[in-house]
């Protein structure tokens, strides 16, 4: 019975570990840094984990305008610009051939007129480059799409495009890669582009293993009677 519970309890961190590590964008959703309520902030990419290029803003609910997921949403047109296109990236570790689905939510501040355009460089080749040019002021959009690794890296980029080098525009939120589970009989499966993969619930992998686990006991009991 010990040894059936230390199972269970190591099945539970995998299982934890593995949601915690399942999106590959490390502050997709921008919710660090903290931002107070109802207010908005500018910060460096340095400050903000995963980022990296341009400074950019962290809203959380300001002038009633919430994320599309969590509390808190960037906006890649941010405060004290360069006079350059504002820019931020992630690099993050692929596997060659692999198949992964990318998802994200976008807005426009001020404008409809709003663009940014994103890119996905796998090692040193450009492997997606698309112009997002359809805003509607303050509702979210989804966009999703798969794309297949061809090195042991990718980097993920969003880039203004219009405004240009203005302070305001182009909202982002919920920036999600996930890699696609392999099939036995059929590979990677088929993409699904209308919604980003969901990651199990640990809390209904955890009751199914423990309801498995009474069963497993329950049985062992009465075999020790018999």
């Amino acid at each position: 019975m010990k040894s059936a519970l230390r199972v269970l309890v190591m099945f539970s961190a995998l299982v934890v570990a593995q949601v915690a590590e399942a999106n590959l964008i490390v502050n997709g959703g921008f919710e660090q840094p903290e931002v107070a309520h109802n207010s908005w902030k500018w910060f460096s990419s340095s400050q903000v984990d995963g980022w990296q290029g341009s400074n950019l803003e962290i809203w959380d609910h300001y002038n009633g305008f919430t994320a599309a997921e969590g509390q808190q949403h960037a906006e890649l047109n941010a405060h004290a610009g360069s006079g350059g296109a504002f820019s931020i990236f992630q690099t993050f570790e692929t596997e060659i051939g692999a198949v992964y689905d990318l998802s994200f939510f976008y807005a426009a501040r001020s404008s409809n007129d709003e663009a940014f355009r994103l890119n996905l460089t796998s090692g040193a080749q450009d492997i997606f480059n698309q112009l997002f040019d359809d805003h509607l002021v303050r509702q979210w959009r989804q966009f999703s799409m798969t794309f297949t690794a061809i090195a042991q890296s990718t980097t993920l980029r969003f880039t203004s495009v219009a405004p240009y080098a203005g302070t305001v525009g182009n909202f982002l939120d919920n920036v999600v890669v996930l890699k696609q589970p392999l099939s036995p009989l059929t590979g990677p499966q088929q993409p699904q582009r209308a919604q980003p993969a969901q990651v199990p619930e640990p809390a209904g992998i955890l009751l199914t293993a423990l309801g498995l686990l009474f069963v497993a006991s329950g049985r062992m009991f009465v075999s020790r009677c018999k």
